[in-house]
């Protein structure tokens, strides 16, 4: 029986249709952002209330004609106001918060770098399907490391050090005495250091297996002035020096192993006495059914092309994905050995667990 054979609700057809042309044109909308990021065109508009097209440009150093059309396919998607009596266009507060200042918590740009990458390692996404393969996270584009790394970075930068730490266990007070802490797939190294600005007296160390990420994190140490505190080497999750760390992080990163489980048994044999695990994941209820949501959809593509795929480039590829949820992560924690796991708090977008020996 063809298509055309076959019943069709009209209704739900048109409904379908109107949702797949909303993703379209929102799939466009990306380009458009990251274009406005990095020519500089929100920061032009942030604060200067209704500019025209000719004024945008200006500021920007653009040419008029390619930004009047931009300022249209924002206005369009609800991203920039369009003032029809004087032809200007401007961006609220509320929008500048999202795509004009970097140092916001809600600065989203950025996210649309990890977009890029997957669409332009779309080839190798395709032979992991056919194939089973995995793909490393260091055979990606470029574009996911920074995307990556700066999507994550405010979210860390607001909640870390205010809300995340004070909610663990005791580890606060043995941070401002002086603790050694691992931060474990510490990529760029955001995270880590951080830590060590809020911290002084205590030690840091970030180990990821991408030399290329430990590189760019050593370089904004030094360019911090904490090489004093924070070291970054390059080792596996498995595989960096044991020194009785009072605190080890993984920050949205035990689900992209192949062996979590093995992970956690080997920071269980690196933890200090009473010493203490912070698991940051992404956010997810343990039930498909109450993940079927836009953060669901967005993690769930990312660990298609991305989370899981690492995972199964790695030996066991386990693939728990950035969905794993608490339930499942707790049982990773529980096989191997630690005997009290937690959620200490959480936020739209992680989990914060807490893991005891």
């Amino acid at each position: 029986m063809t298509v055309t054979e076959k019943k069709i609700n009209e209704q739900k057809l048109n409904q379908f249709l109107e949702r797949v042309v909303s993703d379209l044109a929102a799939s466009s909308g990306g380009v458009m952002v990251s274009l406005g990021n990095k020519l500089g065109l929100y920061k032009a508009m942030a604060g200067a209330g209704p500019l025209s097209s000719t004024e945008l440009a200006h500021r920007a150093n653009c040419a008029e004609r390619y930004v009047r059309e931009w300022l249209n396919s924002q206005a369009a998607g609800g991203y920039v106001i369009y003032h029809p009596s004087s032809n200007t266009y401007e961006l609220t507060p509320e929008q500048a918060m999202v795509l004009a200042h970097e140092d916001s918590p809600v600065f989203m740009p950025p996210a649309w770098e990890v977009s890029a990458s997957m669409w332009l390692d779309e080839e190798k996404t395709i032979h992991a399907f056919k194939t089973g393969a995995g793909v490393s996270w260091g055979d990606h584009h470029s574009r996911l490391f920074c995307g990556v790394a700066a999507f994550y970075r405010n979210g860390y930068r607001s909640s870390l050090v205010s809300q995340w730490l004070p909610a663990l266990t005791g580890v606060e007070a043995k941070l401002k005495a002086g603790a050694k802490v691992a931060d474990v797939g510490c990529g760029y190294g955001h995270s880590t250091l951080l830590m060590a600005k809020a911290y002084p007296q205590s030690r840091f160390w970030g180990f990821d297996y991408h030399a290329e990420s430990i590189h760019a994190a050593r370089a904004q140490a030094q360019q911090e002035g904490l090489t004093d505190r924070v070291t970054f080497e390059v080792a596996s999750a498995q595989g960096y020096l044991k020194q009785g760390f009072d605190l080890i992080c993984f920050f949205d990163c035990l689900h992209d192993l192949g062996d979590p489980v093995g992970a956690a048994k080997y920071a269980a044999q690196s933890l200090a006495p009473d010493g203490t695990v912070m698991l940051v994941e992404p956010f997810a209820n343990d039930r498909v059914e109450d993940n079927l949501n836009p953060v669901g959809r967005l993690y769930y593509a990312g660990s298609t092309t991305i989370c899981c795929a690492h995972s199964l480039s790695e030996d066991m590829g386990l693939a728990l994905g950035a969905q794993a949820g608490e339930g499942r992560l707790a049982q990773v924690f529980k096989e191997a050995g630690f005997t009290t796991f937690r959620r200490a708090t959480e936020t739209p977008f992680n989990l914060i667990l807490e893991a005891r020996l």
